[in-house]
């Protein structure tokens, strides 16, 4: 294994390397004509503010190399970001963004983002209502670290800032054509109208299909789509900008977007080692399953439909004031409503038998209705840069959890345990794992979150800055639950009738299909209870800056963050499932699922510098992060479980740097985090890990991450442009279980896109032909444990099969771009 102690260390050492190398380094350089790097702008403290001035982390991507390296939503931005990982499981609602190794998983959206993210200003309640087209952008700020001052709760590991293309008073027009393999078909178009001196408008509209990734072995049906992670959407944004006046902007937009699409099947990565699973399976339904595994042919086994409806429309409203008063203070309010649907249909077994499955009628669906308001005072004089500000926020959550046995499920289970249902009475058997019958859960959950924060920097002379800043949180939930058996348990209830059955752990327990697990247990039958709870939290932040030339400035700073608590959306129970309901240490409805906040005192060292007369921009951190009650959700092949670890810890090291080098034509952007996340103490959790894990490394915590975006660009003549890029990025190995299972890693890998572009000098037109992922990268989303099919539960040693949800295959195409 390999001594992350030294790597640590020396890493360390070439950031702090940075701030010694003196700065007549420069000075010493050719003089010579050469290309200078633009001052980059940010808000990552919410004022705007050059990149090389921000004491925080920030990768920040400028709209050009967004679109040279094809990036159209979140999960496309890793190219560009070390550090950055982002993977979707079930459906392509549920993404998850984690940065320097943490992050949530958003299977259970119970359990809120600790990557924030926020488009234009306004906050998205999960990392999958974040995800999708985004649209027209100026650029996208990754802030690294917790952000809770400014951004607020659930920031905890750092924030993705989206910035939109604003109305301007100039007209112009785009339109953008793609076409490529799998049938990909896209078309995007946009407006900038000045209707007058005072307002502006504009309008963008796309829409993209594409065939899906996966083929899929129907079986029996009822299925008829035979692929599987496709696309099909189409989204609007409309936008109007009024300035009556120098001093007063409003901006107003309206979004609507509808995806209408298949996902996600998943191929078998490791069949159970127990041959009686397989027997079955294939006795039922023959060729059920692949065997041998090979999941990148690209082949997935599903009888049961994948549809997944997502429909997310919303609004707000932007006012910038500036006033007179107090020094020439801006005044900013932003006013949002968002309104957010997924409507799934999963086959939960993955494979052709029907064992359990959930319809996309509704049953199996999440949907979330925001309205929030943010109210900020700032101001600036010569030594002091201060701001105040008030944030609302008023969520309504409604899930709905199904889970329907298939017509198979009793033969299934009656083949696990070799025909031992026969010897109960046929008209009772015909009872007890009806097909079609179902669990029928709903959860409406109200949140309202209030707070106050105020964040300020004090120039006490032209290099030293200190910046201070404080956040109060209100955060109160209020969660109905109701819980509804369509089958009423009746399995269950009979095994535990039967005398001698209980006492049998094969019959009652084997792969937790008789009673082990909630579905199935007629306890939950018409089960309501409400559940209440409200918390209150300080977060801040300190950083000194000191500036020793005009190109080298370091800071250390401090920060305190904040991830809400909430309440597993899932069934738990207490006691003894063996046991007969009402008996001593029998199984009880657990009516507490709430779990604690978890916080983080984060540490960082950084330098930001320039290099060769503004050529060149390096900037380095050294970053320690101790997470207290890290919330971990992790699903066992039977169910979510949510937990708490005690502590985890995320230390390591960031780099980045922008260079325009001597050859005009060529530019790079890019960087590498070292991160060591490591769970420090697993406390009770540990029951959920698997024993024979490798190390205690945080699933998808890779240690090394890397991008590289190099871009060359040649004009031709007067008229003519040839623009290229590549843009490539590395992961090292890391697992992608919650429960650490060996099976379930990832190994190390590169991805690499590429694009060249040929058109007019000033990009009236150009014709691009682009690859994504050139190389074919084979690669796993996330690995997990097909359901009923095994055990990784426990102590023992794991039997389940497991399945893959896989990364995308190379693609390519091309693109023809027109601006009028």
């Amino acid at each position: 294994m390999k001594d992350r102690s030294v790597l640590l260390r020396r890493a360390v050492v070439g950031a702090l390397a940075l701030i010694t190398v003196p700065a007549f380094g420069q000075e010493a350089s050719e003089q010579q004509d050469t290309r200078t790097i633009d001052t980059i702008i940010v808000t990552a403290q919410k004022r705007e503010q050059s990149l090389q001035d921000v004491p925080i982390v920030v990768t920040a991507v400028s709209e050009q190399l967004l679109q040279d390296t094809g990036v159209k939503d979140i999960k496309d931005l890793t190219i560009l970001t070390p550090g950055l990982l982002v993977t979707s499981t079930s459906n392509e609602s549920v993404t998850t963004a984690r940065i320097r190794g943490i992050g949530t998983v958003g299977d259970n959206a119970g359990l809120e983002s600790s990557v924030g993210v926020v488009i234009d200003g306004v906050y998205r309640p999960r990392n999958g209502v974040g995800f999708g087209d985004l649209g027209e952008l100026e650029r996208i700020e990754v802030l690294k670290g917790p952000q809770g001052t400014l951004f607020g709760k659930n920031t905890s590991a750092g924030v993705i800032n989206v910035v939109t293309k604003r109305p301007s008073f100039d007209f112009g027009a785009d339109v953008e054509l793609t076409a490529g393999d799998y049938g990909a078909m896209e078309g995007a178009a946009s407006v900038n109208v000045p209707f007058s001196d005072a307002v502006a408008g504009r309008l963008y509209i796309a829409s993209r299909e594409r065939d899906g990734f996966l083929d899929v072995v129907r079986g029996p049906g009822p299925r008829t789509e035979d692929e599987d992670v496709d696309r099909k959407f189409k989204t609007a944004r409309g936008q109007l900008l009024i300035k009556p006046s120098d001093s007063l902007d409003i901006r107003l937009t309206a979004d609507y977007t509808d995806r209408d699409e298949n996902c996600c099947a998943a191929p078998q990565v490791v069949l159970t080692p127990t041959t009686g699973v397989l027997q079955v399976l294939n006795t039922l339904v023959p060729g059920s399953f692949r065997n041998p595994v090979d999941p990148f042919d690209r082949v997935a086994y599903s009888n049961r439909s994948t549809k997944q409806e997502v429909e997310e429309k919303g609004g707000s409203m932007e006012i910038n004031w500036d006033l007179e008063a107090l020094g020439g203070a801006t005044v900013t309010s932003i006013s949002a409503w968002r309104d957010w649907e997924t409507i799934n249909g999963q086959d939960a077994d993955f494979t052709t038998v029907d064992i359990l499955y959930r319809e996309p009628n509704g049953d199996f669906s999440n949907s979330f209705e925001q309205l929030s308001q943010e109210f900020r005072l700032a101001g600036e004089s010569e030594k002091l840069s201060w701001l105040v500000g008030l944030f609302y926020a008023d969520e309504d959550l409604e899930s709905h959890d199904q889970l329907i046995l298939g017509n198979q499920f009793q033969a299934y289970f009656n083949g696990l345990l070799g025909g031992a249902l026969n010897a109960i009475p046929a008209p009772i058997r015909a009872l007890m794992y009806p097909g079609g019958g179902a669990t029928r859960d709903v959860y409406e959950q109200e949140s309202k979150s209030w707070a106050l924060f105020t964040n300020n920097s004090i120039r006490f002379t032209d290099a030293l800055e200190l910046t201070l800043g404080l956040r109060y949180t209100d955060e109160s939930k209020d969660l109905d639950s109701d819980y509804s058996n369509g089958h009423g348990g009746v399995g269950c209830a009979t095994l535990r009738g039967i005398p001698g059955f209980v006492s049998n752990p094969n019959a009652a327990t084997i792969f937790g299909i008789g009673c082990s697990v909630t579905y199935a247990d007629p306890i939950f039958n018409d089960v309501a209870f409400s559940q209440s709870l409200d918390e209150e939290e300080w977060s801040g932040t300190a950083k000194i800056a000191y500036r020793f030339t005009d190109d080298v400035m370091s800071y250390l700073s401090y920060a305190k963050g904040y991830k809400a608590g909430g309440f597993n959306l899932y069934r738990e129970r207490t006691g003894n499932f063996i046991l007969n309901p009402g008996t001593p240490g029998g199984p009880v409805v657990d009516t507490d699922t709430s779990f604690d906040k978890e916080t983080v005192d984060s540490y960082e060292l950084g330098v930001k510098t320039q290099w060769a007369d503004n050529s060149l921009l390096l900037n380095g951190a050294v970053f320690y992060q101790d997470y207290t009650d890290f919330q971990l959700n992790t699903f066992t092949g039977l169910q979510f479980i949510v937990t708490s670890l005690p502590q985890v810890v995320s230390q390591g090291v960031d780099l980045d740097f922008v260079w325009y080098t001597p050859l005009e034509q060529l530019s790079f952007q890019g960087g590498v985090t070292y991160a060591d996340t490591t769970i420090e103490d697993f406390g009770t959790a540990i029951a959920f890990f698997r024993p024979e894990r490798e190390d205690d490394q945080l699933s998808f915590a890779p240690e090394w991450s890397g991008s590289l975006s190099a871009t060359y660009e040649q004009p031709i003549g007067n008229n003519l442009l040839i623009r290229g890029n590549i843009g490539a990025r590395y992961t090292s190995e890391y697992n992608t279980g919650s429960n650490l299972d060996p099976r379930k890693m990832q190994d190390a890998m590169t991805l690499v896109n590429a694009r060249l572009g040929f058109g007019a000098a000033d990009e009236k037109w150009m014709v691009e032909v682009w690859s994504l992922n050139v190389t074919d990268e084979d690669y796993y989303q996330v690995i997990f444990d097909a359901t009923l099919q095994g055990s990784s539960a426990g102590g023992a040693a794991s039997t389940s099969t497991v399945n893959g949800f896989l990364g995308a295959p190379r693609t390519y195409g091309v693109t023809a771009r027109f601006k009028f």
